[in-house]
């Protein structure tokens, strides 16, 4: 089910419902089930389970415990000398609170908006149905309540936790129970577990394992949640909104966990830009990306560079086989890696993996999410490739297309677009494919840069390519290759950067695909290109001949437009000192990029970019319907010179 409406919670609501939270952390009250009494009897770590199962004494009865009161006896226990609470207890203790009084504002919300409300006012009329809904939304609510709870405490401490919890992991026990009853319940239980395990000796031994335990005890939490989710009922009004923290980049989106299996990096062979031959537009593009992408703000969670209209959250990367797709790949990572590591920039490089494909019905949508989750962590810098992106991505309404690759792109388009779509400007998806004609409509839709990996082009580049293998050669046996060189050129030159797409695009004239260059010399009979008309009648007339045309295909151009106007190089000693550009304010650093932007627009020519945009966009489009159709031909022919070719060898048989 879609997301479709964000609702905000204000930060003024919260402050009302503060005190009731701090009750709670001052003191609970918690009567252990028989079966939580009994863990111990099976259980892998005998201390711990016995020390919570026993908790209360033994002797039955509800218990009172007090998280601040275990707190402060932490302190006194880690820091007998000290006055103020150690700066990680604090933020513990805070960030508990803050997300206890998150999850009350999400319980009352769905209170109102699943009727169950109106329920509780008329409880003692209800009849054996009516009772049976305010039990069952009562468990619905109980188990929101606490997934926003630890949520919000998870956004909170991750960023000061260690990176590394597995030591914690080993001493943590599990959740001997989590009660739905009531919220009440819900809470009481939570912290009853929470307080028992922070006052366990072993648990503890630095104020740093607050946090670590913390996170690691209500990462559990979620997962308790999440695998009981499925048994609860009336969660339409949890589905279908996403709740927004103002002045935060907090946000509760139904069941969904951001912080699930915070991915790692992937390894990468290291390439540079000058090993790979031609592709002087997919190594241009690849550079802007990276510089664009290091400009992120880590403390705004923005970039300047979407404010400018110079970001591409999706871009595209095409050609056929052999022309070094794998290669730009790893340059793109290796550059981005070389640059983050100098900067001191967390990094991740996130391909998307080959076996995301399911038997399983659901199976794919699950792993999709679990791949695209990372690509909202604002706290570091994103590549995301997609390789031979046909394999997963594929047109849905072709002939034999799986449940699976439905699934998958039903996900991507999700969070591409719409209201899951987070997009700080820290990360990219970079589609690869040698196939572009076969990928989904809507998922071409969904890239807003796109480029041509076309190899070698010239004589230079072929004389390149070899030299790069012979090279490998001459360095261990020098006087083995002998050939004579070219007198005017130097091996590499050509391989280089583009100064600027400019340089790239000297000779777009007109569109080279037929029905493209009709239409748009007809549009230019009547309007001149630097008229505004011209561009409205060329798309109305594009539509005609491709119904596919739509006005996501012109934001698209306007975006490629936006590009080219932010095409220009940071100052290369921002690079060698961050502190001129990388570590300033985000304000500063807009600023500095839009007089470099004004800058680059003294040289440029509106019309004349303008023009050479939408002649390769809809050269672009063209080709990739074209390419679609003429396969279709192709194999159709073939199949037919196979079937006469059968036929000709079975009526010879026939007359021998």
């Amino acid at each position: 089910m879609e997301h479709n409406t964000t609702f905000p919670i204000k930060q003024n609501e919260l402050d009302v419902l503060r005190d009731e939270a701090t009750s709670y952390i001052k003191s609970i009250q918690w009567e252990q089930g028989q079966r939580a009494k009994n863990k111990d009897k099976d259980s892998k770590d005998e201390s711990i389970l016995l020390y919570l199962s026993r908790a209360t004494g033994g002797n039955g009865g509800a218990e009172v415990t007090s998280v601040s009161k275990t707190i402060l006896a932490l302190k006194k226990r880690l820091l007998p000398d000290s006055v103020a609470i150690p700066i990680h207890l604090n933020q513990t203790l805070f960030a508990v609170q803050e997300g206890i009084t998150l999850g009350i504002w999400i319980k009352d919300s769905y209170y109102d908006a699943s009727g169950l409300s109106s329920l509780s006012e008329r409880k003692s009329t209800l009849d054996n149905s009516g009772k049976r809904e305010y039990e069952s939304k009562m468990h619905t609510a109980t188990a929101y309540m606490l997934f926003a709870t630890a949520y919000n405490i998870l956004h909170n401490l991750k960023p000061y936790a260690s990176d590394d919890l597995s030591v914690m992991k080993n001493k943590f026990a599990g959740l001997p129970e989590v009660s739905f009853m009531s919220p009440l319940k819900g809470i009481s239980c939570c912290l009853y577990y929470y307080d028992k395990y922070l006052s366990h000796p072993e648990i503890v031994l630095t104020d740093k394992d607050v946090v670590d335990f913390t996170v690691v005890y209500f990462e559990a939490l979620i997962d308790e949640i999440q695998l009981r989710k499925n048994s609860l009922e009336y969660t339409e009004t949890i589905l279908d909104r996403t709740y927004k923290l103002e002045n935060s980049d907090f946000a509760v989106s139904g069941w969904e966990n951001v912080f699930a299996g915070a991915a790692k990096s992937v390894e990468f062979n290291k390439i540079q830009f000058e090993q790979i031959v031609g592709n002087r537009d997919a190594k241009h593009f690849a550079r802007r990306l990276t510089e664009r992408l290091l400009s992120y703000d880590f403390d705004a969670h923005k970039n300047p560079f979407q404010e400018l209209g110079g970001f591409m959250p999706v871009f595209m990367g095409y050609g056929i086989p052999g022309t070094g797709k794998s290669m730009l790949i790893a340059a793109i990572a290796t550059r981005l890696k070389e640059h983050c590591d100098n900067l001191d920039i967390p990094f991740l490089f996130h391909p998307m993996p080959d076996t995301l494909i399911s038997t399983f019905q659901g199976g794919s949508a699950e792993k999709m999410v679990e791949w695209m989750k990372p690509l909202q962590d604002p706290t570091r810098l994103i590549f995301a490739p997609i390789d031979d992106a046909e394999n997963n991505l594929q047109e849905r309404t072709a002939q034999g297309v799986s449940a699976g690759v439905k699934e998958v792109i039903g996900v991507f388009l999700r969070y591409t677009e719409g209201a899951y779509a987070v997009n700080y400007g820290n990360s990219s998806i970079g589609l690869f494919t040698n196939l572009p004609e076969t990928l989904d409509k809507a998922v071409i839709s969904r890239v807003q840069g796109r480029f041509k990996i076309d190899g070698a082009r010239t004589e230079h580049d072929f004389l390149d390519q070899d030299h790069l293998w012979w090279r490998k050669i001459q360095d261990t046996m020098p006087d083995f290759i002998n050939m004579k060189d070219p007198k005017d050129y130097k091996y590499l030159s050509d391989q280089g950067l583009a100064k600027h797409m400019g340089e790239i695009l000297k000779n777009v004239e007109k569109p080279t695909e037929e029905r493209v260059h009709d239409i748009y010399d007809k549009i230019e009979k009547k309007h001149n290109t630097n008229h505004q008309l011209f561009y409205a009648n060329l798309y109305k007339e594009m539509q005609k001949v491709f119904p596919f045309f739509s006005s996501r295909d012109v934001r698209n151009i306007q975006s490629a437009i936006s590009l080219r106007l932010t095409d220009f190089d940071l100052e290369k000693d921002w690079f060698d000192n961050p502190e001129l550009y990388f570590k300033k304010d985000y304000d500063t650093k807009f600023n500095m990029l839009q007089e470099l932007m004004r800058d680059n627009m003294k040289g440029l020519d509106f019309s004349e970019i303008r023009r050479q945009e939408v002649v390769r966009y809809l050269d672009n489009v063209a080709t990739i319907a074209d390419t679609d159709f003429k396969r279709k031909v192709d194999k159709r022919v073939s199949q037919m010179h196979i079937e006469l070719e059968a036929r000709e060898q079975f009526d010879k048989e026939i007359d021998d």
